[in-house]
């Protein structure tokens, strides 16, 4: 008798992994720490499940997927908007870490969700260099607009912590580029990314981090996964407004501000914007157009190898 197939839902949380198993029923608990991790892969790796299925949860998740990767085990890390919208579809109203792994695991056997690669130990480690950087950024945006508003007792303070702040984003850039040039392939990906104008080392890092499938895929697959291509809103004779939604939002923040360089010291994309200003366009939507345009030109300088100097000509 052929053996049925098993799905696996872990919903993540800071101390705990909530595990279901379906179609068994089996709810499973584990520490989401080194031993809780250990624990969990050799129980999968008895279960043999077809798929596993997790949500990318800020971070936390990174230990687990990465531990359950190594174990040459199939998983999937789904966007949350995935898991509620699916839970809603199919009348799930309540919410309980054990039901939510329930969910990811339904989500898994009804939707076959693609079976990723797991990154290596460096694309792991600049990914995670990549989120401290955005988070000091946003810190230091924090403490700038704080000592705005600060009065003269506690400025001083203030100051200090944005100095300290600065210093660790100064220290964290030297450390990407450390690891980014101590690859040859990242390296070269690197100057291929940068040789296009308005292409600095931020977005190139954080494409070589976040979009791994940069060069691999064609342009309008490569545009869904960034989440810059619009998306369809009809429903009979109605036709909504298209609209862009989902993707990866670390990368598309990024993408954005290396836009408004681009559309400035970039002249193809500096007429491509011109154009679309003249034809009526608003600023907003002209600048989505842009970094859908800037994202299939990195993606095919990646394809083919060819710096920007030389895929300008072709």
């Amino acid at each position: 008798m052929a053996r049925s197939e098993c799905f696996i839902g872990i919903d993540v949380s800071k101390g705990t992994l909530d595990v279901a198993v379906i179609p068994d029923g089996k709810n499973l608990s584990f520490t989401n720490d080194t031993d809780g991790i250990r624990a969990l892969c050799k129980k999968l790796k008895r279960i043999h499940p077809s798929l596993v299925v997790l949500e990318a949860t800020g971070g936390l998740q990174i230990p687990a997927v990465a531990a359950i990767g190594l174990a040459n085990l199939p998983i999937s890390v789904i966007n949350p908007r995935q898991a509620r919208d699916f839970a809603k579809a199919t009348g799930k109203l309540a919410k309980t870490d054990r039901i939510d792994a329930r969910v990811l695991a339904e989500f898994g056997k009804a939707i076959r969700p693609e079976v990723r690669p797991l990154k290596d130990a460096e694309a792991l480690e600049l990914s995670a260099l990549m989120t401290r950087r955005r988070q000091l950024v946003e810190m230091l945006v924090m403490e700038k607009n704080h000592l705005l508003a600060a009065c003269a007792s506690i400025r001083p303070r203030i100051e200090d912590s944005v100095r300290w702040l600065e210093e660790q984003l100064g220290d964290l850039n030297t450390r990407i580029g450390v690891v980014i040039r101590s690859s040859p392939l990242w390296r070269e990906k690197d100057e291929l990314l940068r040789s296009v104008p308005g292409v600095g080392p931020v977005l190139s890092a954080t494409l070589l981090a976040e979009m791994p499938e940069l060069g691999t895929l064609n342009r309008k697959a490569i545009a869904m996964l960034a989440g810059v291509a619009p998306v369809n809103s009809d429903s009979g004779k109605h036709r909504g407004q298209r609209r862009i939604w989902g993707g990866r939002s670390r990368v598309r923040t990024i993408l954005y501000m290396a836009c408004m360089t681009a559309i400035r010291f970039n002249p193809v994309l500096s007429r491509f914007y011109k154009r679309l200003i003249e034809a009526g366009k608003v600023h907003k939507k002209a600048m989505t157009a842009c970094m859908r345009k800037m994202l299939v030109i990195l993606n095919a300088i990646l394809k083919s190898g060819r710096p920007w100097a030389v895929a300008a000509e072709v």
